[in-house]
Parts: structure tokens; C-alpha cells; sequence
């Protein structure tokens, strides 16, 4: 803290000198790199949670909290999975795609893990998952692996990643609020950054 903050009896402001704001999404080039280079270091754990990171676009506090039932019947993933969101109450709905479907199957096999199992138990003693904080450490270490800045990319990156591509390819933003949970296409649209520009070239797109 500076002499002239002790002076005036004030604190400076918790995001003084940081990069604040939304955390960029990962781009397909970027989403590959990564995979490759957990799969070629045969890191079992984190190929799985990268994998349905993108895929379930849910928030840290959810994705930490799953359990193997909510992704399994007897042993074998579903396609799909349902989960009551923390933040909202409210259901939401995601797939699981093949290559996720495998790698996860892979390491509940690896650790033995049973229904009623967080699906990314922690290593340390006194918690029982991985906490967001544990989580974001290794968000930042698969980023950092394919030479990106750590301070751009965040545990949301994970969340905005497929949604971004879907509207990219698409602009269905109904479609993206229905796949994030959001309650308001007003949310989807300031989670997205979607502005005025998009409008835009979206109106250009169109002859009448």
C-alpha cells in the first residue's frame, strides 16, 4: 500500500495493475493444441476436464460439483446430462460428446470411481473435489503450455468457448442461452460481447 493510501485512511482498489473483464474464449486451433498436448503427456484427469469443461459450458461451481451419477448410467457415460444450477436454481442441459464420453470413461476407470463420486476429486486431504481456485491453477497451466497469456483466460474461458463457436457459426442466440442457462437473452448477449458491430454485419448479411 503507498504512503499517500496509508495517509488517506483508504485501500486501493483490489483490481489496481490487473487485466479485469471477460476472459477471452479459446479458438478451435487453440482448443486442439491443448488437447494434444495433455493427450501426449497422458494426463488423464485433465484431458477429461478439459474435454467436458467445453462441452457442458458450466460454471466452476458446477462443474467442480458433479458427481459420476450425473454423468452415468451403471458404467457408461450418457450423451447427455442434466444438472440443477447452483447460481440460478434452474435446469440446464448439456452433451457429451464421443471423445469426451471416452476420455472420461478413461479416468473413472483410472481411479476406480464410483457412482456417487465427485467426478474430479481433490488431492488435497481436507476437500473432497477440486476447488475453483485449484481449478483455475489449472486452467492457467494448459494455456501457459501453448504459450497464451495467463491473465487473459479464466475458468470462464472454458464456459464461453463452445458457446462462442455455436453463435459464430450460427448467431442462434436463443439456442446459446438455452445451452449456458441464462434466464435473459439480454445475459447471453453481455456474456457473448456481442455489440453493435455484430448487428451489424448481421443486417449486411441480409438482402430484402
Amino acid at each position: 500500500m503507498s504512503a499517500l493510501s496509508i495517509e488517506n485512511g483508504s485501500k486501493l482498489p483490489w483490481n489496481k495493475g490487473k487485466l479485469v473483464g471477460q476472459k477471452r474464449p479459446l479458438q478451435l486451433k487453440e482448443i486442439w493444441e491443448i488437447r494434444f498436448k495433455l493427450e501426449s503427456k497422458a494426463r488423464v484427469r485433465d484431458l477429461a476436464l478439459f474435454n467436458l469443461a467445453i462441452d457442458s459450458k458450466l460454471r466452476a461451481c458446477d462443474l467442480m460439483q458433479l458427481r459420476i451419477a450425473d454423468l452415468a448410467q451403471g458404467n457408461r457415460i450418457q450423451s447427455r446430462a442434466r444438472i440443477i444450477q447452483r447460481k440460478t436454481g434452474r435446469p440446464v442441459q448439456f452433451e457429451i460428446s464421443e471423445q469426451t464420453r471416452r476420455s472420461l470413461e478413461s479416468w473413472i476407470a483410472l481411479r476406480n470411481l464410483k457412482p456417487l463420486d465427485y467426478v474430479f476429486p481433490s488431492r488435497v486431504v481436507k476437500s473432497d473435489h477440486l476447488s475453483r481456485r485449484q481449478y483455475l491453477r489449472i486452467v492457467h497451466r494448459w494455456v501457459a503450455d501453448i504459450g497464451l497469456d495467463t491473465a487473459l483466460y479464466g475458468t470462464h474461458t472454458l464456459r464461453r468457448t463452445k458457446a462462442s463457436i455455436i453463435y459464430r457459426k450460427t448467431k442462434n442466440i436463443r439456442a446459446v442461452q438455452l445451452l449456458l442457462g441464462h434466464s435473459s437473452l439480454e445475459s447471453t448477449v453481455r456474456y457473448l460481447g456481442i455489440d453493435e458491430d455484430d448487428a451489424l454485419t448481421l443486417a449486411e448479411q441480409i438482402e430484402v
